[in-house]
């Protein structure tokens, strides 16, 4: 039996299969499917929560699956806050200061903070570019752009598509810069007023970090929305050597960093293959919508047989989806982090 398992998982690994990933959740999380057995979504407690309150807002099922793969980074990097804690480590409380950012920018990102009604998410994910809610970025000059882009004919629907998606990232980034901004404003009050004068001098470090922290975001919003604006008037680059938007956009954060040719080259080669994985979770989520909708056509029939049939396929999307989705961020916050490392190793030469 021990030889079957072992058998099976080498076999997942060399077809980069579900176990095999670097970025899966199986291998980052070997006691998932154990949780899943006991009925209960997350180890964390908060975690279950949020997603409690998702389902019970009925959240569309492709942002449902976004928040989950959100939602099990964010539980993998908190147990290992608490293993290092364990052992002694981030005495400063740094990790365990960027896991909370981290979080809020999950609830911000999907209405669960409290600030807006999340019901409105509950429209089609993918599709609902059509819409002309003029706040639909929470950005006038967003706003603007995306209007110019659905009315200019430059786009076709499959475009206009990943350009919605771009956008939502693009807004995603800039809460995150917000949160963080916010967050070392209140460190710096909180030093102004209690620390003593023989600490300033380490606190001031730390204060450093996150302000060269926060220049990198505000740097990468800049770039980010000068090419949003580039696309809106011009359309996609044909000549451009990826597809997909947010590929597309690493690829020139990396031409400006400090690579090696040989470096940039290798990684060029890795944006491949997470380029890959993009294409392949979009096509996931798509599949995913598509079986939502025809669930809910069945289920209004009433065709008992036909909604059990759907309802399996619809779980197994659903799934499928999640995975997916988990590997591609995990993928994702990798390569943006080693970009990060490059652009703050260049700014201390």
């Amino acid at each position: 039996m021990k030889a079957f398992v072992l058998i099976l998982v080498l076999g997942s690994y060399l077809n980069f299969g579900v176990l095999g990933s670097k970025y899966s959740r199986t291998v980052n999380d070997p006691k998932k499917d154990t949780r899943d057995d006991a009925g209960v979504e997350f180890s964390i407690a908060k975690l279950n929560k949020v997603w409690e309150k998702a389902i019970r807002l009925q959240l569309a099922p492709v942002k449902q699956a976004e928040l989950h793969s959100d939602l099990e980074i964010q539980e993998k990097d908190e147990l290992h806050w608490k293993k290092l804690k364990a052992e002694g480590m981030d005495e400063e409380g740094e990790k365990e200061a960027k896991l909370r950012r981290n979080f809020n920018v999950i609830l911000a990102r999907y209405g669960l903070d409290g600030k807006k009604d999340t019901r409105n998410l509950e429209s089609n994910f993918l599709k609902n570019h059509d819409n002309t809610d003029t706040n639909m970025f929470e950005d006038p000059r967003l706003d603007k752009l995306w209007s110019k882009a659905k009315t200019s004919g430059k786009f076709s629907e499959e475009e206009l598509q990943n350009l919605n998606r771009e956008f939502q990232h693009h807004k995603d980034k800039v809460q995150e810069y917000n949160i963080v901004m916010e967050t070392v404003s209140r460190t710096e009050d909180v030093f102004k007023n209690e620390i003593s004068p023989s600490e300033m001098e380490i606190k001031e470090h730390v204060l450093h970090e996150k302000h060269a922290e926060l220049k990198e975001k505000l740097r990468s919003i800049n770039q980010g929305f000068e090419r949003l604006r580039k696309i809106s008037h011009h359309g996609f680059d044909v000549d451009s050597e990826f597809k997909e938007p947010r590929v597309a956009e690493l690829w020139d954060m990396a031409k400006e960093r400090n690579f090696t040719d040989d470096e940039l080259e290798s990684f060029k080669e890795e944006l491949m293959h997470f380029e890959t994985k993009v294409e392949k979770h979009k096509h996931y989520q798509e599949q995913l919508e598509l079986s939502h909708q025809k669930l809910k056509h069945v289920e209004a029939l009433g065709y008992e047989e036909h909604m059990v049939r759907n309802k399996e396929k619809y779980t197994k999307l659903s799934e499928k989806t999640r995975e997916m989705g988990y590997k591609m961020k995990k993928h994702m916050q990798d390569l943006t982090s080693r970009l990060a490392r490059k652009a703050l190793q260049h700014n201390e030469l």
